[in-house]
């Protein structure tokens, strides 16, 4: 039986939460799965992250978790490693075979042996079951990022109704002509086309133009957006390619988004 984190210990770590989050539409939420067979914790990792901008759902058996993984989106899975049906690391063999999904390992007191097993079988990092809540945001944080960093490395050319970008050659076009883009926009662009139908939270663009050692600071994202929106013929009010989703970031359209 593994260790479970204290239930007091986690809930004083909530109550001295001093931020309050403002409220975030469903859709702008980062969708994270736990799978773990106690609901008691699940709940807690909910309470914890659902202020903070995360959409949290729960998978109580190794099956169950398998199949939430690999047929929804999510933007990071939190597997523990003791559960009924099958355990954690055929849960994420299974996962590997089919998705790149970012995955933290819940393991018994960061023991080497399963830290080592998840690691190899492709878990992005592992957590102790004795964690407290803001490593476990500290850590969720770090392997969304570094998912999305690795998603940018990417070179294939990535097309989203009229628009395509190619990572390889740099080049973007719109309806057949080629977009004049700054290397910044570039990225953006890039950036939001792999995540089409999906948001992209100004902290993941601001991580992922900061890996390319542009000088940027917090707002300019909007003001790049903005240019990046004017060469493509958009505009806020009413959208075609790139939306704001109020206190999250922004999406760029799928073709049948854009058409409604």
């Amino acid at each position: 039986m593994l260790p479970r984190p204290k239930a007091g210990h986690v809930r004083t770590l909530l109550s001295r939460m001093t931020t309050t989050a403002q409220s975030i539409p469903e859709p702008a939420r980062q969708r994270v799965l736990v799978i773990d067979d106690d609901r008691k914790l699940c709940r807690l990792i909910r309470d914890y992250l659902d202020p903070l901008g995360y959409a949290v759902s729960a998978a109580h058996t190794g099956p169950e978790g398998v199949t939430a993984a690999t047929t929804e989106t999510w933007r990071a899975v939190i597997l523990d490693v003791m559960l009924p049906g099958c355990d954690g690391f055929e849960v994420l063999k299974q996962i590997r075979a089919q998705s790149k999904v970012p995955v933290l390992m819940l393991t018994a007191r960061g023991e080497e042996t399963d830290r080592i097993a998840g690691l190899e079988t492709g878990a992005d990092d592992y957590l102790p079951k004795t964690f407290s809540t803001r490593e476990l945001l500290a850590r969720l944080r770090a392997v969304t990022r570094r998912s999305a960093i690795t998603a940018a490395d990417d070179r294939s050319v990535v097309v989203a109704g009229d628009v395509s970008v190619d990572p390889g050659t740099r080049t973007a076009m719109h309806a057949g002509q080629p977009l004049m883009l700054t290397p910044v926009e570039f990225d953006l662009l890039l950036s939001l086309v792999r995540a089409a139908g999906r948001v992209k939270t100004r902290d993941d663009l601001m991580a992922e133009i900061r890996e390319r050692e542009y000088e940027v600071f917090d707002r300019s994202i909007d003001v790049h957006i903005a240019a990046l929106r004017k060469k493509l013929g958009d505009t806020a009010q009413s959208p075609r390619y790139i939306r704001t989703v109020r206190a999250a970031g922004y999406m760029f359209l799928s073709p049948t988004e854009a058409s409604v």
